[in-house]
């Protein structure tokens, strides 16, 4: 039997002792998200939250979110409102990325609402891209750890030099000019995602602004230093949006928490290619053993050892 056929053995052994389940909860303004829990029939290893990286469905991390909750871990992921809207509901929303850190926050406390009295199983926090950056704006008092995938300063000096050079005709040309012209950000044509005007303009002010947060967060940095927990930062040689710079500079902002840094390259997980969303995709569930149970509480990597 090849490795291949042992691991969609494997994560067909996983899909079938996971129980999906739709859910919804409400934000700190009272508006209602959508959500989806991913029951293990055995829990106990944990629980974690899936933050979304920007303009990606929470449907995305599906398989993913599988994977996790086969190994024992609760699993709750969630859309930023807005993720999944129409362009006349684009136009209508109103949400900016701070409302959308409201969603991850309330999100957060969904996660733990959900938990049976006298849980004190480990929760952990896998903020991808975006969903790293909001870590600040959450209460991590309640979280044991966070695994930060394609995270780091937005600020444009951290990203390669091809969108560099673009970055200020985008922010202060283009994306004025579209949202003004289609009541929201038409972002799908160059690949970044359709958004609501308020977060393409707010994302536009922040990528500008060498704190990133800071060009709205006056207290972003010690917001940043109430974080105690471990964080796990993990970025991609071949990351088109993000140099090792931009993680390098969140891990000296987490002044107070103890940070890991992990970088990979393609050759590493025998694969051509991984960009910025590539971890979570289903085509490099092979990896996921080696590059995040090292990083998850230890019974889920019990739970791992003895179904392998």
């Amino acid at each position: 039997m090849t490795s291949d056929t042992v691991d969609t053995a494997l994560q067909a052994s996983a899909r079938d002792a996971v129980r999906r389940e739709r859910t919804a909860f409400r934000a700190d303004d009272g508006r209602v998200l959508e959500a989806t829990w991913f029951r293990p029939r055995s829990p106990g290893a944990g629980r974690v939250l899936i933050a979304p990286a920007m303009a990606t469905p929470a449907a995305f991390y599906a398989a993913f979110a599988t994977w996790l909750a086969g190994r024992g871990m609760t699993v709750l992921t969630f859309d930023y409102r807005g993720t999944t809207a129409t362009p006349s509901e684009l136009r209508r929303e109103t949400a900016d990325l701070l409302t959308w850190a409201g969603d991850a926050a309330a999100a957060l406390e969904h996660l733990l609402d959900d938990a049976p009295a006298g849980d004190h199983t480990p929760v952990v926090w896998i903020g991808h891209s975006f969903g790293g950056q909001v870590l600040p704006f959450v209460r991590h008092d309640l979280l044991d750890s966070a695994v930060l995938v394609a995270t780091g300063n937005g600020h444009y000096h951290h990203n390669p030099a091809w969108l560099r050079r673009r970055a200020p005709l985008l922010w202060r040309g283009i994306v004025p000019l579209t949202t003004a012209a289609a009541g929201y950000f038409p972002g799908r044509r160059l690949g970044l995602g359709d958004l609501p005007t308020r977060v393409a303009r707010q994302w536009g002010r922040w990528c500008m602004h060498p704190e990133y947060w800071g060009a709205d967060v006056r207290d972003i940095a010690a917001r940043h230093a109430l974080i105690t927990h471990p964080v796990t930062l993990v970025s991609t040689s071949d990351d088109p949006l993000v140099m090792p710079s931009g993680p390098a500079a969140l891990a000296r902002a987490l002044s107070n928490a103890p940070v890991s840094v992990v970088d990979l390259s393609p050759d590493q997980l025998s694969v051509d290619s991984i960009g910025h969303h590539g971890l979570f995709r289903r085509g490099l569930a092979h990896a996921w053993e080696a590059v995040f149970a090292p990083h998850l509480p230890h019974a889920v990597m019990a739970t791992t050892r003895a179904q392998a």
